[in-house]
């Protein structure tokens, strides 16, 4: 009787990557994957190379070693915009957004970025399809009610869910979030919580998200990696992690 071992596919793997600014060595000989479909957290103090990872990974930085694999594809050399169209999405740290634009439009540009026939060329039928879209990922990050609200006016939290949006408006299946709760009240980032948790269970989008407060990680309630040093030091559940004593040390400061 033959058994079937069921096989899970990655859609990301770096080989020992690297990455050296003269003789500062960022990224570390790093092996990472990552499964279609989880949701993964990124830990580390400041400097241990997480950001320039996550550059790594969308082409803003070039390599010094090592190789990245996306969806099998080695992705080594390709610019920004090849990374991108290809699924890989990122929101960074700080909020990247049209201020003097609605909530819809922020959604919209990024949208129709994404489709091959522009407005001018399409039907109403097509419109109404392209609208509802665009609502539906609105109410995905919980501001289908400030659709006509300029992006200005949003909280801060509300500007973070609305580039989540922008992201998920180019259809990645790989979503990169750089501190997505950074400057959030409480509430908001109970929220963006929930937000993430759905994004990954509903949407079925692979998520890698950096991130210091350790609440948030918790959670989150996928494996974390942490990262010291340019290095991955250690991977596991957030209870594993807790457990640890060197990642204690390290990053929550005791040992103990």
């Amino acid at each position: 009787m033959s058994v079937k071992v069921q096989m899970i596919e990655k859609i990301l793997e770096t080989k020992n990557l690297s990455k050296a600014f003269g003789g500062l060595v960022a990224v570390d000989h790093v092996n990472f994957s990552l499964s279609r479909g989880e949701l993964r957290s990124i830990i580390g103090p400041n400097g241990c190379g997480k950001s320039t990872f996550f550059n790594l990974i969308t082409g803003k930085f070039k390599p010094t070693d090592g190789y990245i694999y996306y969806k099998g594809e080695k992705i080594n050399g390709l610019s920004i915009y090849q990374i991108a169209q290809r699924g890989i999405g990122r929101k960074f740290q700080v909020p990247s957004i049209f201020g003097a634009l609605s909530v819809y439009e922020n959604i919209q540009v990024p949208f129709f970025s994404n489709q091959k026939r522009h407005s001018m060329f399409m039907s109403r039928n097509i419109q109404k399809e392209y609208h509802d879209k665009i609502m539906s990922i609105l109410q995905d990050v919980r501001l289908e009610d400030k659709a006509n609200e300029l992006a200005d006016n949003l909280s801060h939290g509300e500007k973070q869910w609305m580039e989540i949006g922008m992201t998920l408006a180019g259809r990645p299946s790989l979503l990169l979030l750089d501190e997505p709760t950074g400057g959030m009240t409480l509430g908001e980032t109970r929220a963006t919580v929930d937000l993430i948790k759905k994004i990954s269970t509903t949407l079925h989008i692979s998520i890698l998200v950096i991130e210091h407060d350790i609440s948030f990680v918790r959670e989150i309630e996928g494996r974390v990696t942490v990262m010291y040093k340019g290095q991955i030091i250690n991977e596991g559940t957030f209870e594993e992690i807790h457990r640890d004593k060197t990642v204690r040390q390290i990053y929550l400061g005791r040992g103990d």
